[in-house]
């Protein structure tokens, strides 16, 4: 009976071993797939692995193949290409929200989205001990109990802490839970945020997504955004510098050439570029003052210049001269 049943497997069986043992530098004979296919108790004549190789070819499945002194059989392409798999493990190591109990989780499940010997390539890359990462071993569900309230329009109850100097976790109001409307998360300065609309304030507010635990949907609809306000996640980051509030403000900014690639990088290329002379140019963009906007124009020391409006540019030397003080 086994037999009888393990035949009718045969066919998953034979597609299990080309994907997981072959690639274009590792192929397979039908010899040799049929003592793979033994391995799991199922007995095949060459005959009906041709058929089989005819029938997952049908299916989808791009197996290719190779005349030398044998006849050589391997997948030629999948899903993922090993450039591409490489990309998603960079992704996933780099990702600081990501513990690095997830973040090995995560690596080994997309290696075997791979060859097992391509997947030995990308390991030997993998360098995830001493990275950086969050220590909320959460935050990996809590993000997609977020995008499921998202998705249904509902409010979110959660906690949210900071760290003391002892590394020891504090509770913001006393432990009591947050109750918010949540319309966006954003990935930020190497962090996750959720942005949330208040209509009390009638403002956006933010959230670490790693400092939050106990996260529940709440029976209840998100509170509207104003009449004719949309909310686009990828305008409000830009605008936002590593997700610290403040007044919303058009600035017109002055840079040296030197510097469009930074613009670029922050602002994206829709943004409006202006010539003021040979040496440099402006913008106009809709910004969050905050402080650090202003440490992000600090960093090009004089080859940026706030000039309008005047209200922004006092705030700027105010801020200037508050950490001259400091010292």
């Amino acid at each position: 009976m086994a037999k009888k049943s393990n035949q009718k497997l045969k066919l998953l069986y034979l597609s299990k071993i080309l994907v997981e043992q072959t690639d274009e530098q590792n192929t397979m004979t039908v010899n040799d797939m049929i003592s793979k296919l033994e391995f799991y108790g199922v007995t095949a004549e060459r005959k009906s692995v041709y058929d089989d190789l005819d029938a997952l070819r049908h299916y989808g499945l791009d197996i290719a193949m190779r005349k030398s002194k044998t006849t050589d059989y391997f997948v030629a392409s999948r899903l993922f290409e090993l450039p591409e798999l490489k990309l998603l493990v960079d992704a996933v190591q780099c990702s600081k929200f990501v513990t690095h109990k997830k973040s090995n989780e995560l690596i080994k499940k997309i290696e075997s989205l791979a060859s097992y010997r391509q997947a030995q390539t990308l390991h030997r890359q993998v360098y995830v001990s001493n990275r950086v990462k969050t220590i909320n071993e959460s935050i990996y569900y809590n993000v997609d109990c977020l995008h499921a309230a998202i998705a249904e329009n509902k409010k979110v109850a959660f906690k949210y802490f900071d760290y003391d100097i002892k590394k020891e976790k504090v509770y913001r109001k006393n432990g009591d839970k947050y109750f918010v409307s949540p319309y966006g998360l954003s990935w930020d300065d190497e962090n996750y945020y959720l942005v949330s609309f208040s209509t009390k304030y009638n403002d956006f507010t933010h959230y670490r997504v790693d400092r939050m635990t106990e996260i529940e949907i709440f029976d209840e609809q998100r509170d509207p955004l104003p009449d004719r306000e949309h909310f686009d996640i990828a305008e409000y980051t830009k605008k936002v510098f590593s997700m610290f509030g403040g007044e919303e403000v058009t600035v017109k900014l002055q840079f040296d050439n030197s510097l469009v690639n930074a613009v670029i990088d922050r602002f994206g290329k829709d943004v409006t570029i202006g010539k003021v002379d040979d040496e440099s140019f402006y913008i106009w963009i809709k910004v969050v003052v905050s402080s650090t906007f202003f440490a992000w124009i600090m960093q090009f020391g004089n080859k940026v210049k706030i000039l309008s409006p005047e209200s922004v540019v006092d705030q700027y030397m105010d801020n200037i001269k508050e950490i001259i003080r400091h010292y």
